[in-house]
């Protein structure tokens, strides 16, 4: 968007006009304008992740490794497995490293890794009586779909037709 911006000023569209037909503040476009000024186009190019990591790539590979040890290697109960608090814990454990719950999530998705939520079943759950259900009584149970059929617009009553 920046850049494009650029080109806009370039043709000397107004700040007004820009901020419209890129869907952003005027004050933003006026911020880019000066910046364009000061510096042209290559003021406006994207200078990289405002985030680095503060973990090395070989501490990487030893944090990777722990969450296969499981919580209870590390003091916690096993019932919620590993949570961002626990992540962020344990790198501060092990690097004394501090970062936010929202930065071990970033670090985490950064690194291929994503949210799993385990599936909780009853001890009682009976599979083969759920499948029997689902093919032979909830096709009864299940109400047919409504076919589309005209309504009447009339306030009149059909039964006074």
């Amino acid at each position: 968007m920046r850049l494009e911006a650029g080109a806009r000023f370039e043709r000397g569209e107004t700040s007004a006009g820009i901020a419209a037909g890129l869907r952003v503040g005027k004050r933003q476009v006026e911020k880019w304008r000066r910046a364009w000024r000061e510096g042209g186009l290559a003021a406006l190019r994207s200078k990289g992740p405002m985030s680095t990591e503060r973990i090395s790539p070989e501490q990487w590979e030893r944090l990777e490794r722990e969450p296969g040890r499981g919580p209870l290697a590390h003091g916690w109960d096993e019932g919620q497995g590993w949570t961002l608090a626990r992540v962020r814990t344990l790198i501060g454990r092990m690097f004394r490293i501090g970062y936010p719950v929202q930065g071990v999530w970033k670090l985490l998705r950064r690194h291929g890794w994503s949210a799993r939520v385990p599936v909780h079943r009853a001890i009682e759950r009976d599979e083969a009586a759920i499948e029997v259900w689902k093919a032979e009584v909830w096709p009864r149970v299940k109400a047919p779909r409504r076919t589309w059929a005209p309504i009447s617009v009339s306030r009149m009553r059909r039964d006074r037709v």
